[in-house]
């Protein structure tokens, strides 16, 4: 009989942990520019070359190390990745305090990004140690601890800049990060054990889909991941321009586009665990194509909008899509993934990701330079309506999941 307390505490540990990560990972992002300048003298352009540099470096790196990060965790265990990583971050980002030129702090950037891994194995965890009639459940609640840690993070960081300063704000980070990796350390427990068999395969380096049974459903599940990054940090580059035209450049832009850009994680927290439930009666095929629906009706609308009411309004609506997205692409790659390789699946999708950001943000930047930032709308959902189609043609597995 399954212990109920063994996967609930997981669950609970590991939503403070993906919590304070998502917190972490994201505070020091709005000051990064900030430090940069007390690094060097730099013009306006190299200003802006380095602080792009520095931003996407992280993303970079996770392209290539989350297969690596994969197979060590289906060969050892997501617990011991999970502490491997939240380590690493917590010493990573602590030496960031003590930056002495901006290629020191490229560097430990770079680093941060090969230590990303706490939260595509948290979710691994969780989902191998969770009853798998549970498992939609416990991934919609384990999503609102990062996704509400990406929200308060920028929030949390410029408060601490505010009180303290910035080389301050890294040494509490990292400490912070420490004291996850103790916690987890005393109160995570995993019993997963490797079926060496298959863990031990020698496979070729670029075929990283030989490790799942059915690699037409797993490449199908990375491919919307991509998808759903791309209409996401299409948009959110440019959503504080958007406000500040939106606004006329008139009265608080700043407060104003950071309530707006909070709006559609505030609804994903909301209804993420509603959506869990759900789909763990109805199939979470059922949640993901609503998702997508959903998706469709309130993001190509935002390209309308006359105010920043309005536009609040939707991207509120936006973040319920979100909720059946995101969580639904998670769940579907536990329960299509065996446990000896679901350390690789969410590793992988979490590069995918990666690809889907760097795709995103560029393709975010030069639609709206073209066809202005409502451009970017229009793209956003006509990219979520080609991924319903061609999913809802080439993957007829989803039905049964």
């Amino acid at each position: 009989m399954e212990d109920n307390s063994y996967w609930k505490r997981n669950l609970w540990v590991l939503l403070f942990g993906t919590f304070i990560t998502g917190v972490a990972f994201n505070e020091i992002i709005p000051f990064m520019p900030l430090y940069i300048v007390q690094l060097g003298s730099f013009n306006k352009n190299q200003l802006s070359i380095l602080s792009g540099i520095v931003y996407a470096i992280s993303f970079f790196i996770v392209i290539f190390t989350s297969p690596m990060w994969g197979r060590f965790a289906d060969r050892h265990g997501r617990k011991r990745l999970v502490l491997q990583t939240s380590l690493g971050s917590a010493v990573t980002i602590f030496l960031m305090a003590f930056c002495t030129n901006v290629w020191q702090f490229i560097l430990l950037r770079a680093l941060q990004g090969f230590f990303d891994g706490v939260i595509p194995n948290s979710i691994a965890l969780v989902a191998t140690s969770t009853p798998r009639k549970k498992v939609g459940y416990a991934l919609s609640v384990l999503s609102t601890g990062y996704t509400s840690g990406f929200l308060i993070g920028p929030i949390f960081g410029g408060y601490l800049v505010k009180i303290l300063n910035i080389r301050l704000t890294f040494i509490l980070t990292g400490i912070i990060l420490f004291l996850f990796f103790i916690l987890v350390f005393f109160m995570v427990e995993e019993k997963y054990k490797p079926n060496l068999k298959r863990t031990n395969v020698k496979r070729k380096w670029y075929n990283f889909l030989q490790y799942f049974p059915n690699p037409h459903f797993v490449a199908w599940m990375f491919f919307i991941s991509i998808a759903l990054q791309i209409v996401t940090n299409a948009i959110y580059p440019i959503i504080t321009l958007f406000v500040k035209e939106l606004m006329h450049n008139q009265g608080d832009v700043s407060v104003v586009a950071g309530i707006i850009s909070a709006m559609p994680g505030i609804s994903m927290v909301m209804t993420a665990p509603l959506f869990g439930r759900i789909g763990d009666r109805k199939g979470v095929h059922f949640i993901l194509f609503l998702g997508f629906i959903v998706g469709i009706l309130f993001i190509t609308p935002q390209g309308f909008v006359a105010g920043v009411w309005s536009l609040g309004i939707l991207r509120f609506l936006n973040g319920i899509a979100n909720a059946a997205l995101f969580p639904s692409v998670q769940t579907l790659l536990a329960k299509g993934t065996p446990a000896e390789s679901t350390g690789m699946a969410f590793s992988l999708n979490q590069g995918a990701q990666a690809i889907g950001i760097c795709i995103g943000s560029m393709m975010g930047s030069y639609i709206s330079t073209i066809f202005g930032y409502n451009g970017v709308f229009f793209f956003s959902g006509i990219v979520l309506a080609i991924t319903l189609v061609v999913v809802k043609l080439k993957v007829p597995e989803l039905k049964k999941l």
